[in-house]
C-alpha cells in the first residue's frame, strides 16, 4: 500500500508524468536552440501579410476550457438569404513563424501532441508561441486561415473556401459559460467579460446551425457516445476530488464546426489531387462482437458494419440505460479500433472515419496542439499558393505513421498519470466499501468503477462469475500511485 500523503500532490504527478514521458521518447523541455529561437521570435516585429483578406470586423469568438490559453481557432456566423448561413472557422497560423527544420518545429515534429496528464501541461510548442504569437487571443489581431462555409436550412454544406485572412478575437468564452447561457441557466455567455449585443445574436445563429449540422450526421450515422473520464480537481497543490468532463451544448456546437471544417479542407485537398494526411476510424475489425453486444440487449444490427444501424442502437440504448451508457460507449469505442493517420496520394481515396459518418477527413484546426494539423496547414497554404508541396508522399508516409504511434503513446501516458491521481485520492481510504459496476471482463483481468468518486480499478478476489454492467459492492485493498494500480475485492 502507498504511504504517501496527499501533500505535493501536483508535483508527485508531474515527476510521474516526466518519468513515462521519457520512457515513451518524448521530450518533456525544449532544447536551448528551440528556447533561443523562441527568444527571437518575441523580439521581431511580425507584420501581417499583405494578400489576407481583413476580416477583422466580423464577431469572432473564442469558445474553450476554462483554463484554455493556446487558442487554436475562432468561429463567426453570417445570416444569409434563402435560409441559408455563412459559418466561418479560423485556423491560427502557426506555420507563419514556425518554420520547417526549425529547432521548435523538430520538438514538435518529435512529441507530435501536447500533453495534458493531470496537474501538468507538456505543450507541443513554447508557450511565447502557443499562448501568445500563434494564439487568437483576445483583441489581437492575428493572421488566420479561414473554411468559409454556406450551410442551408437543413444542415446540408451548400459551398466552402478557403482563404488567409487577419482576424480578431472579439469575445474569449467557455464552453461552461456558454453552454449555461444558452440553455437559459445564465443570462449571460460570460460572467467576467461583457459580451455585445451583437455577438451574442451571433452564438444564438451559430448554436442553431450547429445543431442542424449535427443532426444531418446522425441521419448518415454519426455514433454519439459518452465516456466517464475524471479529472482531479486540485486545492492548493492537493487533489480534493474526481470530477467527469462532462460534454455540453457548447462543446458540441464547437465539435460540430470543426468536423465540419475538417471535412472541407480534406475535400478541398483531394479535388486539387495533392497529397494530404487523412485521420481515420475504417470499419470494425470486430463488428461480430459490437452485433453480438447489441443482441444481448435486443437489438439487431445486419452482419455487415453499418453506422446507421449502430448509431441507432446507441440512441435506443443512451435513453433506456443511461447509467451503464458510458461503460456501453467504452466497449464500442474498444471495438471500433483507434484512429490513425495515413496519407491520401492523388488519384486515390482514403478510408473515411466511420464514427462520424465521414469519408474525407483530416485534422487541421488545432496547429497549436496538434503537429498532423500543423503538415496539412502548409500543404494547404501551399496549394493555395501553387507552390510545391513541402513533404514528399514518402516522408508523409513516416509521418502518418510517427503522429500515430505517438498519439498512442500520449494517450498511454495521460491515462497512467491519471491513475495515479485517482490512486493517490484514494490512498487513505484502504478498506473502505464501495458501489460499482463491471465495466471490463477478460482474460486478462476484471475491472470495475466505483460511483463515487468516479474511479476505476481492478477486481482482484471475487471475480468469478463477473459480467460487464453488473452491479456489485466492493472493498479498496491496495493502491500503488507510482503504477497506477487501484486493487478492489468483492464483498459477499
Amino acid at each position: 500500500m502507498s504511504t504517501h500523503k496527499n501533500v505535493n500532490a501536483k508535483g508527485r504527478l508531474e515527476q510521474i508524468a516526466l518519468r513515462v514521458m521519457l520512457e515513451r521518447g518524448f521530450w518533456p523541455d525544449f532544447s536551448p536552440a528551440a528556447m533561443a529561437e523562441m527568444g527571437r521570435l518575441q523580439q521581431e516585429n511580425h507584420g501581417l501579410k499583405n494578400g489576407a483578406r481583413n476580416l477583422r470586423h466580423l464577431p469572432w469568438v473564442s469558445i474553450d476550457n476554462d483554463d484554455s490559453r493556446d487558442l487554436d481557432q475562432l468561429t463567426a456566423a453570417e445570416a444569409l438569404t434563402n435560409n441559408q448561413t455563412r459559418i466561418l472557422v479560423a485556423v491560427a497560423d502557426v506555420d507563419a513563424l514556425v518554420k520547417m527544420n526549425m529547432a521548435i518545429d523538430e520538438h514538435a515534429r518529435n512529441n507530435t501532441t501536447s500533453l495534458y496528464p493531470a496537474g501538468k501541461i507538456f505543450p507541443m510548442l513554447p508557450e511565447g508561441l502557443s499562448t501568445d504569437l500563434t494564439s487568437l487571443n483576445y483583441q489581437q489581431e492575428r493572421p488566420a486561415m479561414v473554411i468559409d462555409m454556406t450551410i442551408n436550412d437543413a444542415g446540408e454544406i451548400q459551398g466552402s473556401d478557403i482563404y488567409p485572412a487577419v482576424v480578431c478575437n472579439q469575445a474569449k468564452l467557455t464552453y461552461n459559460g456558454v453552454a449555461a447561457w444558452l440553455q437559459g441557466t445564465a443570462t449571460a455567455p460570460d460572467k467576467v467579460v461583457t459580451v455585445d449585443v451583437s455577438v451574442q445574436e451571433n452564438l444564438r445563429i451559430q448554436d442553431r446551425v450547429a445543431q442542424k449540422l449535427k443532426s444531418q450526421r446522425h441521419k448518415r450515422g454519426a455514433l454519439e457516445l459518452q465516456t466517464l473520464e475524471a479529472r482531479p480537481v486540485f486545492t492548493d497543490g492537493q487533489i480534493q476530488d474526481m470530477q467527469v468532463d462532462e460534454t455540453n451544448r457548447a462543446k458540441e456546437l464547437i465539435e460540430d464546426f470543426m468536423i465540419a471544417a475538417n471535412d472541407m479542407t480534406a475535400r478541398y485537398l483531394h479535388n486539387k489531387k495533392v497529397p494530404s494526411l487523412r485521420r481515420v476510424v475504417t470499419s470494425p475489425r470486430r463488428w461480430d462482437r459490437i452485433v453480438e453486444i447489441a443482441a444481448q440487449h435486443n437489438f439487431h444490427l445486419p452482419a455487415q458494419p453499418d453506422s446507421v444501424a449502430l448509431s441507432k442502437f446507441l440512441a435506443v440504448q443512451k435513453t433506456a440505460d443511461p447509467l451503464r451508457f458510458p461503460d456501453l460507449s467504452l466497449s464500442i469505442i474498444k471495438l471500433l479500433g483507434p484512429g490513425e493517420y495515413v496519407v491520401e496520394l492523388p488519384g486515390q481515396t482514403a478510408p473515411g472515419h466511420f464514427g462520424l459518418a465521414v469519408k474525407n477527413y483530416t485534422h487541421s484546426t488545432a496547429p497549436n496542439r496538434r503537429f498532423p494539423d500543423l503538415i496539412t496547414q502548409r500543404i494547404l497554404k501551399a496549394t493555395l499558393s501553387g507552390t510545391p508541396i513541402p513533404y514528399s508522399q514518402a516522408e508523409l508516409a513516416i509521418l502518418a505513421k510517427h503522429c500515430t504511434e505517438k498519439e498512442d503513446d500520449a494517450n498511454k501516458v495521460e491515462r497512467l498519470v491519471a491513475k495515479s491521481a485517482a490512486a493517490m485520492l484514494l490512498s487513505s481510504r484502504i478498506g473502505e466499501q464501495f458501489e460499482a459496476i463491471c465495466t471490463g471482463a477478460a482474460e486478462k483481468g476484471t475491472w470495475v468503477r466505483i460511483f463515487q468518486p468516479p474511479i476505476e480499478g481492478r477486481l482482484v478476489q471475487g471475480f468469478d462469475g463477473i459480467d460487464v454492467g453488473k452491479r456489485l459492492k466492493v472493498k479498496l485493498i491496495f493502491v500503488d500511485v507510482e503504477k497506477g494500480f487501484i486493487d478492489f475485492e468483492k464483498v459477499h
